[in-house]
C-alpha cells in the first residue's frame, strides 16, 4: 500500500468511527466504575469495547477529514502519517495515567483505546518515517 493509501485508508476508517460514534446502538453505556467525564454526551462503548463520547467521535472525524483531504498528495500524506504516528502515541502514554486518561475530563483514552491507539501510531509511523516511495521510471 502505498502512503497515498495509507492516507485515505486511515481517512475512511476514521470517518466511519466517528460517525459510529454517534449511533446510540453502537454504543453501550459506561459502568459505574468508569473515570469521571466533564463532557458526558454521546458518553459509552463503542462497539462495547472502546470508550467514546462526543467529543471523541469529533476527534475521529477530524482525523478522517483530515485523511481524505490530503489523500492525492505524497508530501501531505506523509505528513499527516507523521502527525497521526505522533499525536496517537501521545494519545496511547496519556491513557496509562489517570489524570491524563480522560483528557482533563473532555476525551476518554482508557481501556481499549490504548492498544488500539498503539497500533494506529505504529502503523502511521512505518507510513510516515519508514515507508519509501519509488520513483517511477518512464522509458522515451
Amino acid at each position: 500500500m502505498g502512503i497515498r493509501y495509507f492516507a485515505l485508508v486511515y481517512g475512511v476508517v476514521f470517518a466511519i468511527i466517528g460517525i459510529a460514534g454517534f449511533i446510540p446502538f453502537l454504543v453501550s453505556p459506561y459502568g459505574i466504575a468508569e473515570p469521571g467525564l466533564a463532557v458526558e454526551a454521546g458518553s459509552g462503548y463503542l462497539f462495547g469495547l472502546f470508550p467514546v463520547n462526543v467529543l471523541h467521535n469529533i476527534v475521529h472525524l477530524i482525523f478522517g477529514i483530515w485523511g481524505l483531504a490530503v489523500w492525492r498528495s505524497i508530501p501531505k500524506s506523509r505528513a499527516y502519517a507523521q502527525a497521526v504516528a505522533v499525536i496517537y502515541a501521545i494519545f496511547a502514554i496519556m491513557g496509562f495515567f489517570p489524570v491524563l486518561q480522560t483528557t482533563f475530563g473532555l476525551v476518554p483514552l482508557h481501556g481499549n483505546d490504548i492498544w488500539l491507539h498503539i497500533v494506529l501510531a505504529g502503523v502511521a509511523a512505518y507510513f510516515g518515517w519508514g515507508y519509501r516511495t519509488e520513483a517511477v521510471r518512464h522509458r522515451s
